[in-house]
């Protein structure tokens, strides 16, 4: 049945007919209609980014204001991450089953008592709390971004628009790290609450001042939905659990074991259950085919390397002994990098190419992380600039080509395909994000512990050179202290931080040769088989095309 619009008479031109049940439909808007869309789309995808980037920049902070333990704040990454990772699914079907407005509604409400609660500052359980339901707002706030760019483009650009509230989404990850030191200069957390709340405030009054055009709903949820979807939930949810606290806690934790058991015994039966329904939810046939494999790994894959740069690079600059106050302008390069990386993205989009984006991301993430494979302790911001700006570019320009392949597919197969591909493309974003991370920190210890262990054979005493070194050491503390045993030992544990350090930044150059490696490994794989299809005139998407073909003409 189809939702009534707000005036209750107007009656929607074919054209202007919602493409599918649960988004809105799209009339002819006057032009200042449009750029009030376009503008508050924008925003939207704006406020969606900073509810994980303000998190991802500020936890050490959040830790040390809470008095947490590492694994704690762990527990709140994975708070996010659990409920963000499987919403778009649910929340798909909520707006099929009940209308775009009141998805509107569930997800600001949830967005504002994700913030409100943030305000009381009470404590690490309702952080928890505050955390999950901002995984939810996110991922509500991605999408709802998206319906409004998509209101405010001309009928052509309206998968642009779906892209750009992506992309944007992404922009706001750097940006929160180049304006937190500017909220927290301080040393008030509170700040950042407050930010939020304001933020969430302003998108309320936004989409009720310009709301969405009513769509058509249909009945969308199953009886077996409420057993599928929860245990769905619950093993994804262990699964960030394990990727999480593995590095926090080494993955030699009992618990982490049966954490991961649980995890691929819950997902594995819930995608039993959906491969036999009738009407799935999931349709695990398609998403078990080559093509979607391919799909989803590829994407998992660029998510992995582009990892590099939440804990490469950032850990790098952390060792060398950089703080957040003075990385405004580092982070400040990548925010432009990414928006050019979204933007061209958008621009560049060949439907009949899409793979070509994708080579290039991988070209240049190569490219980036080889060149810092030559970091010292002296490396400073300035030295990263062009090689982890190339990297915040490519870690978006991939994504439009990667949504439109998805999109494509689905649609070609019809609208109820759009919730498996939905959760594929999210599963593999969300999963990769966290494996990358947990796989580049257990290198990184790994290595750490074995450039320390060959520094050591090297820090002997009865080295004259070391000997000579730490005296050197002592004698420069003589004003300090008196004792000269002291003095020594000091000395002595000063060369062994330096060590330490310097083991530490030579493990983070091994992280950008493996991450080099492997993208240059992926993009020749890759590579090769572009040009084969190539040469051949074959282009893998040629059946989804048509549908995109039959997609505008609706539209027009």
């Amino acid at each position: 049945m189809a939702e009534r619009p707000a005036d209750g008479g107007y009656v929607f031109k074919p054209h202007e007919r919602p493409f599918m049940p649960g988004s809105p439909a799209s009339p002819d808007h006057p032009a200042l209609r449009k750029a009030g869309y376009l503008l508050i789309g924008v925003y939207l995808a704006l406020v969606g980014g900073f509810t994980n980037g303000l998190l991802i920049a500020n936890l050490t902070t959040l830790q040390g204001h809470m008095g947490l333990t590492p694994a704690e704040g762990g527990w709140v990454t994975v708070a996010y991450n659990m409920t963000n990772a499987c919403m778009s699914i649910l929340l798909y079907k909520s707006r099929q089953q009940f209308g775009i407005q009141r998805f509107v509604r569930a997800t600001m409400l949830a967005l504002l008592l994700a913030n409100f609660l943030q305000l009381f500052d009470a404590g690490y359980r309702l952080e928890l709390v505050a955390r999950g339901v901002s995984g939810i707002a996110a991922s509500g706030l991605s999408t709802l971004a998206a319906f409004y760019l998509m209101q405010g483009l001309p009928a052509k650009a309206r998968i642009a628009g779906f892209l750009l509230g992506i992309g944007l989404g992404q922009v706001a990850i750097p940006l929160a790290r180049a304006i937190s030191p500017l909220l927290l200069f301080d040393g008030d957390v509170a700040n950042l609450f407050v930010l939020q709340f304001a933020l969430s405030l302003v998108a309320v009054g936004l989409v009720n001042m310009l709301q969405l055009p009513p769509g058509e709903t249909i009945r969308s949820f199953e009886k077996l939905d409420l057993l599928t979807f929860p245990m769905l939930a619950v093993g994804v949810g262990l699964l960030c659990a394990f990727l999480v606290q593995g590095r926090i806690l080494w993955w030699t934790t009992p618990w982490l074991g049966a954490a991961l058991a649980a995890s691929l015994l819950l997902i594995g039966i819930a995608f039993l259950i959906e491969h036999n329904r009738a009407n799935p939810m999931l349709h695990t046939r398609w998403m078990g085919s080559r093509a979607l494999l391919k799909f989803a790994l590829t994407g998992a894959l660029v998510r992995v390397l582009t990892s590099e740069q939440n804990f490469g690079a950032t850990g790098l600059l952390s060792a060398t002994g950089m703080v957040n106050d003075q990385l405004v302008s580092y982070y400040a390069v990548l925010t432009l990098a990414t928006l050019a990386g979204a933007l061209l993205s958008i621009a560049r989009l060949d439907p009949t190419d899409l793979r070509r984006p994708i080579l290039v991301s991988l070209a240049v993430i190569a490219v980036g992380a080889f060149l810092d494979t030559h970091s010292g302790l002296r490396t400073g911001p300035m030295n990263l600039y062009f090689s982890q700006a190339a990297i915040a570019f490519a870690a978006v320009y991939f994504m439009g080509p990667m949504l439109l392949e998805g999109l494509l597919r689905a649609l070609s197969r019809g609208p109820a395909y759009m919730v498996s591909f939905l959760a594929l493309f999210s599963l593999s974003q969300t999963l990769g994000g966290l494996a990358g991370v947990a796989a580049l920190s257990a290198f990184h210890t790994i290595r750490t512990k074995a450039h320390l262990m060959v520094l050591g054979e090297s820090l002997s005493t009865s080295d004259p050179a070391v000997a000579q070194g730490i005296a050197d050491l002592a004698a420069s503390l003589t004003g300090m202290m008196t004792d000269p045993a002291l003095r020594s030992a000091l000395a002595g544990a000063q060369v062994v931080r330096e060590a330490a350090r310097e083991a530490t930044i030579l493990a983070f150059n091994d992280v950008f040769y493996v991450i080099g490696a492997a993208s240059a490994t992926a993009f020749v794989i890759m590579f090769l088989r572009w040009l084969y299809d190539r040469r051949r005139g074959h282009n893998p998407l040629a059946r989804e095309l048509e549908a995109l073909q039959k997609m505008r003409a609706g539209n027009e």
